[in-house]
């Protein structure tokens, strides 16, 4: 059984070295030709790499970088809210988002949100998955060596210092697992897409038939509130407004 294991992780180290051996260079050049203002060419690259199933919000925002000087603004959106998934905090990400929107040509005002439900996304924001996952680790650790020395320690302020640290640590673990659970799902089921089309038209229902809402333009995000089976997604603004539109008009973040 040990063979078996030894021989899977060192197939999977295997492949994740192979892989990165090919991707490094892809990156490089990329790198390179975004450097030299060939963008069009840093686009392919950065492109490639993503074909390889390599993902990072660097390689994202490089693209969505790639795709302004380009003056594709919606390609650009896509990416650098691609990028604030995997790195929900990042500055850079946020300031060049909110520079990409202004190139566009509806301004939608999103609904105030109710301010503690602000307030639990700002904390569950503060990491990203990967960063709360390692703390919730990191915590349960802790937790456990404060169990021993519970079990173990045979002075009375060490028990009762271990106990209620170890439950601290315990709960922080639990928490941070939580917020590194629901940052991947939301990332997964994030269920919002950008518009391609240069023009769409929000009907009230999903066919051709339904009636004319209003018309939304390219770059703009809507929400996906339902996928209907003859092509349509049912869609909600940030300001509230919902209806119909063709499912090719838009791209999944």
């Amino acid at each position: 059984m040990k063979r078996w294991i030894i021989f899977l992780l060192f197939i999977n180290l295997t492949a994740l070295v192979s892989v990165a051996q090919k991707v490094d260079p892809l990156i490089d050049s990329a790198n390179n030709a975004y450097t030299e203002q060939n963008y069009e060419e840093a686009v392919g690259f950065y492109e490639k790499v993503l074909d390889k199933g390599l993902e990072s919000p660097e390689l994202y925002y490089n693209l969505g970088n790639a795709y302004y000087k380009l003056h594709d603004i919606a390609s650009a959106i896509l990416n650098y809210e691609r990028a604030k998934q995997l790195a929900p905090n990042d500055e850079d990400i946020q300031y060049n988002l909110e520079l990409a929107k202004k190139q566009i040509t509806d301004k939608i005002e999103p609904i105030p949100e109710f301010f503690l439900l602000r307030w639990a996304k700002n904390a569950l924001n503060l990491f990203s998955s990967n960063a709360w996952a390692l703390a919730s680790l990191i915590t349960f650790i802790a937790f456990l060596v404060l169990f021993s020395l519970y079990l173990y320690s045979g002075r009375l302020g060490i028990k009762k210092s271990s106990f209620w640290i170890g439950i601290i640590a315990l709960i922080i673990s639990i928490a941070s697992f939580s917020f590194s659970y629901q940052q991947k799902q939301d990332i997964v089921n994030s269920g919002e897409a950008i518009v391609f089309s240069p023009k769409v038209t929000v009907k009230s229902s999903p066919s051709e038939s339904g009636t004319e809402l209003f018309v939304i333009h390219r770059g703009v995000k809507v929400h996906i509130v339902d996928d209907d089976i003859n092509g349509w997604y049912e869609v909600k603004l940030a300001d509230g407004n919902k209806g119909w539109l063709k499912r090719e008009t838009v791209e999944p973040i």
